[in-house]
């Protein structure tokens, strides 16, 4: 039987060292001493025969040896720990925790809505909810982290082979404006009139921006001729910015809900044009799915999406 050179205390041990930083970080987090993981390292050195740190006083750094073991250790640890959860589920059906991912605008403005509806059915299951970018997230997914996610953007090409991507709903992209704007008091402005506007926009990294902006010009509309007044990677700034009255921007719908009911915000229709996006349901099809996340698919996603998304 094959003789392993690492035992899952040190594994867990190294991930801490490398997402904390330091020793002294990671024995912190851990609530052991620091000479105990100083010495835990030192012998799966010895065990592996050779560093998988470089050390200085305030952090240390991976060795070639360190990234190859690091790359194992995340897979490693996310199926011990995926193990974990599915023997405790057969004890303890409708209890347990649930991680979720989604992209920015997805995890800000729906993801708590739908999260709170099931935290509401079912108190005793804890949920995570993690929000980052697109790509981020997919890579979660991929490794293991996280049961499902849902996100808005695309998912990375070298990942579409390996993840199971299933369309989920049709986000509304909507023009918005100063309620004070003259355009307000307008049932539809024309295609033109886009041109007249001073914009807010969200960075050129931003995935909605990419949708926009391939809509329009679907649309014949040249959106590199707007006047760009000034660029955020934030929808609320984006959002306070509209209402103060410095220009107009496009953001989901979904983020908009609160502003329109309380008439903060102009929700102004474009002629012809309806710009929408889709979001996606990423899961990993070689993850253990507990019976948590079919719960959470089958009575939340399926059975709110009309509604969430529309109003």
């Amino acid at each position: 039987m094959l003789s392993l050179p690492f035992t899952l205390d040190q594994l867990k041990i190294f991930r801490t060292i490398y997402t904390e930083g330091s020793f002294k970080k990671a024995a912190e987090k851990l609530y052991i001493s620091q000479p105990a993981v100083s010495l835990q390292i030192q012998n799966l050195e010895k065990q592996l025969n050779a560093p998988i740190f470089y050390r200085d006083k305030r952090k240390a750094y991976l060795t070639e040896t360190g990234e190859l073991l690091r790359k194992y250790c995340d897979r490693i640890l996310n199926l011990c720990e995926e193990t974990c959860r599915a023997l405790d589920e057969l004890q303890t059906f409708q209890s347990g925790t649930l991680i979720i991912g989604a992209s920015q605008t997805t995890g800000t403005y729906l993801m708590p809505r739908l999260i709170g509806i099931f935290r509401h059915k079912y108190p005793q299951i804890s949920v995570e909810l993690q929000v980052h970018s697109t790509r981020k997230i997919c890579w979660a997914v991929a490794n293991s982290q996280i049961d499902l996610a849902i996100v808005g953007g695309d998912v990375p090409t070298e990942l579409t082979e390996i993840l199971e991507i299933t369309s989920y709903a049709e986000d509304e992209l909507a023009l918005i404006l100063p309620v004070s704007h003259p355009f307000s008091s307008l049932e539809y402005i024309r295609k033109e009139d886009l041109y007249r506007l001073r914009f807010i926009a969200l960075d050129t990294q931003s995935t909605i921006r990419n949708v926009i902006e391939t809509t329009l010009t679907q649309n014949g509309i040249d959106s590199s001729c707007f006047k760009i007044e000034m660029e955020l990677n934030s929808i609320e700034a984006i959002k306070n910015a509209v209402q103060s009255g410095l220009g107009a921007a496009f953001v989901s719908v979904s983020a908009i809900s609160k502003e329109l009911e309380l008439d903060m915000l102009h929700w102004a229709k474009i002629e012809g044009v309806t710009i929408k996006r889709t979001l996606s349901i990423i899961t990993n099809p070689k993850r253990y799915h507990s019976n948590v996340t079919k719960l959470f698919k089958e009575e939340i996603l399926e059975m709110f999406v009309t509604s969430l998304i529309n109003n």
